[in-house]
């Protein structure tokens, strides 16, 4: 097992990894930029190290932070989620410095981070994918396979994610104003100004599957997600299992999950994502080659560990187990606890936590980035915590969410807690009945009071009483 673990990340994700290194006896090694010097990962790991006063380009450097490793005596490094974990390079220079990388292998990023190349890959290996195109060579060839599939039509960044570089058209109208745009969008945030074209899927329901496969050719599914729940591509809450699959559906999905891995030669933890349509077909997605926000509800419903797991996996241990050892308990729900206004067009809210406490109870879990007193940054994803809850059926974790939401306290920000609560007393949520428009099917659930913010006459007041000695 590795001595000490470099964590290239911040937030709730690096708290997360540092419990894991915990309790496989590993050191424990933080990054942090100047804004970041208070954070919660850097109070929780054994050792934190500068990586520079700017907010971003120091968990942006890859060649900056594998040196670093190398100079703390790390011999492995965890990329987390967002930042740096889906670049391949990283990975590469992990293994020219000897360093392990706690991830899959460089191909597997490259050729699963490349859209057109993984949907040439899927198919190839016979699973089902969205109609559509490889890569676009001009507007007018766009125009063309538009025509043949049919609109409405999605154009896509090729080295796209985090629901960025994608714009729906309805029209060639809608196409011919999307092109360049969809091109420039691409190449700013990913340096690849390369698209593509798939079909519309209307109203489908985003199903994902976890997995996991070790060096010795084992490769495992841990059943499904649904991730149904998200505002403009982005995941709101998540599901696990999904309560809208039949077991037949499930079966299906899983063993395209392991198919599609197989394809991919894929080592270390993934998720493996589908749209299933109105009929009931599935279609592959896309693959994410690294640790998923959402793999709390996951580990859950299985009892499995995913980032100990990940560990191991990239010290050369096989799993510990097989697929006849994965079974289902109950149901989980994860709720990502944003610092945004969903009142005010999910406006990101920054400032100071006047007050924060986690709910607790059975089957209540909580991965906070945030405490009593924490400055929410501007330079940041507005994720400061995700609330996961566990419950023997759906009626129990409904009931269960319920009461942890309403336990939960935020205060001095707005956040998304609220908006759950409405979420969570919609007869079409409680009846399990989710596809990807839910968000924008039921405006009238913005229509809540918060009263979560300290409203500034209680600050004066109570500043006052104090000064009073009250």
């Amino acid at each position: 097992m590795f001595r000490k673990l470099l964590i290239a990340n911040r937030g709730e994700i690096a708290t997360r990894i540092i419990r894991a290194c915990s309790e496989l006896g590993i050191t424990s090694a933080a990054i942090y930029t100047e804004p970041d010097r208070f954070a919660l990962h850097v109070k929780k790991a054994d050792e934190a190290y500068s990586v520079g006063p700017d907010p971003l380009l120091g968990y942006l450097n890859a060649h900056r932070i594998v040196n670093l490793a190398v100079e703390t005596g790390c011999d492995a490094l965890h990329p987390g989620y967002g930042f740096l974990s889906e670049h391949p390079e990283l990975a590469e220079i992990c293994q020219r410095r000897g360093v392990a990388y706690i991830g899959p292998e460089p191909e597997s990023i490259r050729r699963m981070g490349d859209k057109t190349l993984a949907r040439q890959t899927m198919q190839a290996a016979g699973l089902p994918v969205v109609p559509g195109t490889d890569q676009l060579g001009s507007l007018e060839e766009a125009l063309g396979a538009a025509a043949s599939i049919g609109y409405p039509v999605m154009l896509k960044a090729s080295g796209g994610g985090g629901g960025r570089g994608i714009r729906r058209c309805n029209d060639p109208q809608e196409l011919r104003r999307n092109y360049q745009r969809v091109i420039s969008e691409a190449e700013k945030a990913f340096g690849n100004p390369e698209i593509f074209l798939e079909k519309f899927i209307e109203s489908p329901r985003h199903i994902e599957v976890q997995i996991l496969g070790d060096r010795q050719g084992n490769i495992v599914h841990l059943f499904e997600r649904d991730c149904s729940i998200q505002r403009r591509h982005q995941k709101l809450i998540e599901i696990a299992p999904s309560p809208q699959l039949s077991p037949e559906q499930r079966d299906q999905v899983c063993r395209f999950g392991v198919a599609a891995a197989r394809a991919a030669n894929y080592i270390n933890a993934g998720t493996v994502e589908f749209l299933l349509d109105q009929d009931g077909r599935f279609y592959f997605m896309e693959m994410n080659t690294r640790l998923q926000v959402e793999h709390p509800v996951t580990e859950q419903v299985t009892g499995i560990d995913i980032v100990q797991e990940q560990i191991c996996i990239a010290a050369g241990q096989p799993l510990s187990f097989g697929q006849q050892d994965i079974s289902l308990r109950g149901y989980a729900i994860e709720f990502r606890i944003n610092a945004e206004d969903p009142k005010n067009n999910f406006l990101p809210s920054f400032g100071r936590v006047t007050r924060y406490y986690s709910p607790g109870g059975p089957g209540v879990r909580t991965d906070a980035a945030i405490y009593t007193g924490y400055e929410i940054l501007p330079y940041y994803d507005s994720l400061c915590a995700k609330l996961t809850v566990w419950a023997r059926d759906w009626d129990g974790v409904l009931r269960r969410s319920r009461r942890a939401l309403k336990d939960m306290g935020l205060y001095g920000i707005r956040s998304t807690l609220p908006y759950y609560q409405e979420i969570l007393d919609c007869p079409e949520f409680v009846a399990g009945r989710l596809d990807t428009t839910f968000v924008d099917r039921h405006p009238e659930l913005l229509q809540y009071t918060d009263q979560r913010t300290t409203p500034v006459a209680v600050i004066v007041a109570a500043a006052i009483a104090a000064r009073e000695g009250l």
